[in-house]
């Protein structure tokens, strides 16, 4: 495919994400309907897409419309790029830029530079203070590849030269020692032997920073709570070198985690209906998600006050749930993947209020400054 056709691809990829389409099935039912498409082009038009939607606002402004064609002409301009040299109608290029599209371009200013949603800006800057402009413009960035070590299995500086000989190039990233950051050979990674062997998983610095944050030891009995696909029950099954048990409130979520452990030898059992008493409940909690939007964009837009009102109403949930399965004098982590304040400290203020018995022991937030995606987690003691 030409540059041109790959652009007219995520133009209409684009219209049906802005329709209510999720991105990935976007692009899974138009991979599948133009096999034509090499794997260059493919991640081409998603790497395309994926960019617009991170900086949807702005592009918008500098194409004049919020359609897949007004972003992806802002795409250009935003580069400094004329939009006349891809939009020329020919072959399968996109049709000329019209006059009246023209008409339509603008700079943007200073809110739809940040790529957020006016209502979401007074509590980003107060949960970040004097960062939310830097972490509004690190958000517009595509998120960087990392990898986790598997220590059942190997120690980083040997996964270093195993990845090496297969075309993976990374450096070792300082928010975890298990964590390695990718700098070249990214989409080679789920071929790689090491990936399919288990000896290393796909997992953010920051979320292993996170596992570290527990300081967990050998022998005890670790709930994971919220499992979801078990990435933290597979770094807290290696870290242990014991058993945890993984539970979410959607089974299904769990599905892939026995293909998962078995490829890692790591011990994690599916519990259904956790009895407790355990010495560590981890609560990754559901949230917004805002610490991790340069993955997911679409999050960042489809976020409503409304919607943020009820993930806090779950998070205390949560805690609450999680809380009663832990044996007295044995701890309780809540984590989320946000840089939101509300569902951060504020949550767990509001618990220690609510359940006497309880202190925090650490706590510790993260944000894309520190070099990987925006993470929360505290570790509460019952007396």
């Amino acid at each position: 495919m030409t540059p041109e056709a790959r652009v007219q691809a995520a133009t209409l990829l684009l219209d049906a994400v802005l329709d209510g389409q999720a991105a990935e099935q976007a692009l899974t039912r138009w991979s599948r309907t133009n096999r034509y498409a090499g794997s260059k082009d493919r991640a081409a038009i998603r790497d395309l897409v994926f960019d617009a939607l991170r900086r949807r606002r702005s592009y918008a402004a500098w194409g004049g419309a919020m359609t897949g064609r007004g972003l992806m002409i802002g795409a250009l301009r935003a580069e400094g790029r004329d939009p006349e040299d891809v939009f020329t109608g020919q072959g399968y290029a996109p049709a000329p830029v019209t006059e009246e599209e023209r008409a339509g371009f603008s700079t943007p200013d200073e809110a739809q530079a940040r790529d957020l949603p006016d209502w979401l800006w007074p509590e980003f800057e107060a949960s970040l203070g004097n960062l939310a402009e830097v972490e509004a413009r690190l958000m517009r960035d595509r998120a960087e590849v990392f990898l986790r070590v598997n220590l059942l299995k190997t120690q980083p500086d040997q996964a270093l030269i195993a990845l090496q000989a297969e075309g993976i190039r990374c450096e070792p990233h300082a928010l975890s020692p298990t964590a390695l950051r990718v700098i070249e050979g990214a989409r080679r990674v789920h071929l790689s032997a090491a990936y399919k062997d288990g000896v290393v998983e796909l997992q953010d610095a920051a979320s292993q920073a996170v596992v570290d944050a527990l300081a967990l030891q050998p022998g005890l009995r670790v709930l994971d709570f919220c499992a979801g696909g078990g990435g933290k029950a597979l770094a807290i099954a290696a870290q242990t070198r014991a058993r945890v048990d993984a539970h979410d409130i959607d089974p299904a979520r769990m599905k892939d985690i026995p293909a998962r452990a078995a490829r890692a030898g790591a011990e994690v059992e599916i519990n259904t209906d956790p009895a407790g008493p355990f010495d560590m409940v981890v609560c990754d909690a559901p949230c917004s998600g805002s610490g991790s939007w340069r993955r997911a964009p679409e999050a960042k837009w489809r976020l409503t006050p409304e919607r943020l009102e009820a993930l806090k109403s779950m998070q205390n949930s949560v805690l609450d749930a999680g809380s009663a399965l832990v044996a007295p004098g044995g701890a309780l982590a809540y984590a989320t993947c946000s840089l939101l304040e509300g569902e951060n400290d504020a949550r767990v203020q509001a618990f220690l209020a609510r359940s006497p018995g309880w202190r925090t022991e650490r706590a510790r937030r993260l944000t894309l400054s520190d070099g990987a995606d925006g993470f929360f987690v505290a570790v509460l003691r019952r007396d």
